[in-house]
């Protein structure tokens, strides 16, 4: 989803609380709060010498001993407002970093409006050989512990 998506969907249901679900049905706490919104580019070579570059809008979410706190989809568009001022963030994808252990991020899949919640729904992110011709791996391999 989309940065610009994200928006709109939070422009459609502001008076609804915002929600995390991840990809086995379970939530990020309701009484999480977003506390950073950032421009996130990686540039890298792969293993087979190709330059590359990602990016994407990371909504950093902590969850705080503060169990009424909630995060409406009005607060929430006017925190991503006053961010999109500084970044170029519309047509990023939006990913949710959250840590349970580690910290991970969850690229956002969509959203659904169900009673007072809005729900965005989360994905997991997966490693790769993006130069699997060069590596000699075929597709669908990973890369054993020797490497490529």
């Amino acid at each position: 989803m989309t940065f610009t998506e994200f928006q709109s969907a939070l422009a459609a249901h502001p008076e609804k609380n915002v929600r995390f679900a991840f990809p086995d049905g379970g939530l990020i706490a309701a009484h999480s709060h977003v506390t950073e919104v950032g421009q996130v580019r990686k540039d890298f070579m792969d293993c087979g010498g190709t330059l590359r570059s990602t990016a994407a809008c990371v909504l950093q979410t902590w969850v705080a001993t503060d169990e009424d706190h909630r995060l409406d989809a009005r607060k929430l568009h006017g925190i991503l407002q006053l961010a999109a001022t500084h970044f170029p963030l519309g047509a990023l994808e939006v990913e949710v970093e959250y840590e349970e252990d580690v910290v991970s991020q969850f690229p956002v899949t969509g959203a659904a409006a169900e009673g007072g919640e809005l729900f965005f729904h989360l994905t997991t992110k997966h490693t790769d050989c993006l130069a699997k011709e060069s590596c000699g791996v075929e597709e669908g391999c990973g890369c054993g512990p020797e490497g490529c």
